[in-house]
């Protein structure tokens, strides 16, 4: 590499981070310029740091991956963004390109692997994982079939996807209104609005499907 680039690691996992940064030491051109363990301070972070990557992990808490995906190249679209992740599965891998990624790569991936995928984003190309990148294929070829799935989730307002995960978190509509600085009825007037969406009725049914994408730590 022929200049240095900024790095910011994004996962909520301390150990890990440390892992990654002493990875990151050991490649020339590579300048580790901070770390966040959720998706709000990894947006705020890039504000301040004005990394050249961030390397971005997807189940967090506070906002996900695929959200801090999505307002970091909304604000900032000339950051590239690797996700690390453990998810194979086809709906994190469709989900994140659509938020915008430029890599995907999973966490048990080799070290020679994860330099390759460094190398390739910061390149100015996209890199996905041998493991997922068939699952992309099957994902488009399958478009049509999950089309309505994908759109009634893509439907939700930020707001929305903010009850939904503390609804699925145990939040009750007064806490729930406390942490986003609402009110108890519009909070309510959320919940409503997410059941009649998604046609789930119940808070276990909202939050198996706020779990299954994603937007809540198992």
């Amino acid at each position: 590499m022929d200049k240095t680039y900024r790095i910011l690691i994004v996962d909520d996992h301390t150990l890990l981070r440390a892992g990654i940064r002493a990875l990151l030491l050991r490649e020339p051109g590579i300048e580790v310029v901070g770390e966040a363990d959720n998706g709000r301070d990894a947006i705020r972070a890039v504000g301040l740091l004005a990394p050249h990557l961030v390397l971005m992990d997807l189940t967090m808490p506070e906002m996900n991956g695929t959200e801090a995906i999505t307002e970091i190249k909304r604000r900032f679209p000339q950051v590239r963004v690797l996700v690390m992740t453990l998810h194979k599965e086809e709906d994190y891998v469709l989900a994140s390109l659509k938020a915008g990624a430029d890599g995907y790569i999973l966490k048990d991936a080799t070290h020679g692997e994860f330099r390759v995928a460094l190398k390739t984003v910061l390149a100015g190309k996209t890199y996905l994982s041998l493991d997922v990148s068939a699952k992309v294929v099957t994902g488009y070829l399958g478009a049509g079939k999950n089309a309505r799935t994908s759109s009634v989730y893509d439907s939700l307002t930020h707001r929305e996807r903010e009850v939904l995960k503390l609804i699925a978190e145990g939040k009750s509509n007064k806490s729930g209104a406390q942490f986003l600085n609402l009110s108890v009825k519009t909070v309510e007037k959320h919940r409503s609005n997410l059941m009649a969406k998604l046609d789930l009725h119940n808070a276990s049914g909202l939050t198996a499907y706020a779990i299954e994408k994603g937007l809540v730590v198992t």
